[in-house]
């Protein structure tokens, strides 16, 4: 992807960090077009869990992040920049019907952000569990559940941590918590229906 013409010393610095990231070997990251509509300045990702397995939009996890820059400093964001994000994974039909689950969905991306010291403000967000169950020449899928994380703020430091924690997030709900590259997806079995 190419930046935009005239675009911010800000912007360009912090598209090239986030270029230069790396990832664990089973989340693979691509540059995606940004929406334009958002702010005058943005760059986006989206990351999938095992895509080489799959092709894009992994049945395992997927995630879309977009990093927002305004120098003119929007009051609702509280500073130039703003972070949107979205994180899916499919779950096993008994994980779905945990009553706790949004919750804890909610607590590993605020933990994902602590944890790479990406402080933030002005959060915001929703997380949704799905149950679905197949009928007609549905029916030999099963039944199946998913998570869906929906989430924007407004980092107080670089972004690069940020986005940091918007991977970990991905992987944590598809079942891959930290330090476990290359071991098995947790209910790999799971319907990639949602």
């Amino acid at each position: 992807m190419t930046d935009p013409a005239g675009a911010s010393p800000a912007f360009l610095a912090a598209g090239d960090a986030l270029r230069a990231l790396a990832f664990r070997d089973d989340f693979v990251v691509r540059e995606i077009p940004a929406p334009g509509a958002l702010a005058p300045e943005a760059i986006a990702f989206a990351g999938d869990v095992r895509p080489e397995d799959h092709g894009v939009d992994s049945p395992f996890g997927t995630g879309r992040i977009v990093i927002l820059h305004d120098p003119d400093e929007p009051e609702a964001w509280g500073g130039p920049w703003r972070i949107v994000c979205f994180a899916q994974a499919p779950l096993e039909p008994e994980i779905g019907t945990d009553p706790l689950l949004a919750d804890v969905a909610w607590s590993w991306l605020v933990d994902a952000l602590a944890a790479r010291g990406a402080t933030f403000h002005a959060a915001s967000g929703t997380a949704t569990k799905t149950l679905s169950k197949g009928f007609g020449t549905l029916a030999s899928e099963g039944d199946g559940a998913q998570i869906e994380l929906r989430a924007s703020w407004s980092p107080d430091g670089e972004v690069t941590r940020h986005m940091d924690a918007w991977a970990e997030l991905v992987c944590m709900l598809a079942g891959l918590p930290p330090g476990s590259e290359n071991i098995a997806v947790f209910g790999g079995q799971r319907s990639a229906r949602g």
